[in-house]
């Protein structure tokens, strides 16, 4: 995406100024999503503790951040000076990249949030199902669905360019693909279901503990029924902090694809050029937020921050169950 979006076709003559305040954003974003989600790599590699499915996933969307900060970021800074000029496909590659990145991050998270309905609904079957293989597999199939869907503009589905051949968002991708297939079929579908799976979750957790809760009063089985509902309670923090990538990714990504909406459905309409910088850079900044936030809700990823940064080697032997519970570990 670019800030050029809701501009007329540029004269061939023109020559582009770069946004300077929009490109330092970019850049700072850029880099603290990479520098950020390497260390999150670097935490599950290290922690064996951090070593589960749910994890495997969350490395993932970790890498599809990365590559955000260190080739989509640039590709957007480049072409919203409308470069590469007079060079359709490999404008529609870069424009593309983000989009795939995108798509990947979002199947990621449906992984992660069905993995976690597994994990509470079929508690016996779960071992078998999600295992470190079928997690890898799950994994590279999503990034393949990812590429192709990212790739589906360079397939035939774009705008045919302005004679100036400035590589411009809105004179190259089709709006109708943005909006009808990104958003509505690929972005918002999954959205809705993964907020459905999370809604059944919260709804039974929380209904199993008021089970368990009554059993308790009624005497039977103590301590089995307070170590059961120990268990539920880590099965409700780790899907809250889940939902909270969700919710975030969200946040920072529905008001791009609003503006989009609006865009296709109003082409003669103006959009300000503060918002729609406001709403790149922030789909941009979901990219560098993950890191902190597992820092902040999860203490196995904090301990492991910690760890690196002051070089110490990651302890397996620290209790981090309480804060992780709920997510079954699978050693690789």
């Amino acid at each position: 995406m670019n800030s050029s979006q809701n501009a007329t076709a540029p004269p061939a003559d023109l020559v582009i100024s770069p946004n300077v305040a929009y490109m330092a954003a970019e850049l700072v974003i850029a880099a603290l999503s990479t520098v950020g989600n390497l260390l999150v790599c670097l935490a599950v590699g290290l922690n064996r503790k951090l070593h589960t499915v749910t994890n495997y996933f969350l490395v993932s969307l970790a890498v599809a951040d990365i590559c955000v900060g260190g080739l989509a970021i640039p590709c957007a800074i480049m072409t919203d000076m409308g470069i590469p000029r007079h060079n359709l496909y490999l404008c529609l590659l870069m424009l593309s990249v983000l989009i795939m990145l995108t798509q990947s991050s979002i199947f990621s998270l449906l992984a992660v949030a069905v993995e976690r309905y597994l994990a509470i609904f079929l508690p016996f079957r779960y071992p078998s199902l999600m295992t470190p293989r079928n997690a890898v597999l799950v994994i590279l199939v999503t990034w393949v669905l990812a590429f192709l869907i990212g790739l589906v503009p360079l397939m035939g589905w774009y705008k045919t360019p302005p004679d100036s051949g400035y590589c411009f968002f809105v004179f190259v991708v089709d709006m109708t693909y943005m909006v009808y297939f990104n958003f509505f079929a690929c972005v918002l579908a999954p959205l809705v279901v993964m907020f459905l799976i999370y809604a059944q979750i919260f709804l039974t957790v929380k209904r199993q503990v008021r089970r368990i809760a009554a059993s308790e009063l009624g005497g039977g089985g103590e301590e089995n029924a307070a170590r059961r509902a120990a268990k539920m309670r880590r099965e409700m923090k780790t899907a809250t902090s889940l939902f909270l990538v969700l919710f975030l990714f969200t946040v920072c990504w529905i008001p791009l694809h609003i503006i989009n909406c609006f865009l296709l459905l109003c082409p003669t309409c103006h959009v300000p050029l503060p918002l729609l910088l406001t709403a790149i850079i922030l789909s941009h900044a979901n990219s560098a937020v993950n890191p902190f936030l597992y820092a902040y809700k999860m203490k196995a990823f904090r301990s492991s921050f910690k760890a690196i940064f002051l070089c110490c080697r990651v302890s397996v032997e620290q209790d981090d169950t309480a804060d992780e519970g709920g997510t079954t570990k699978h050693r690789s």
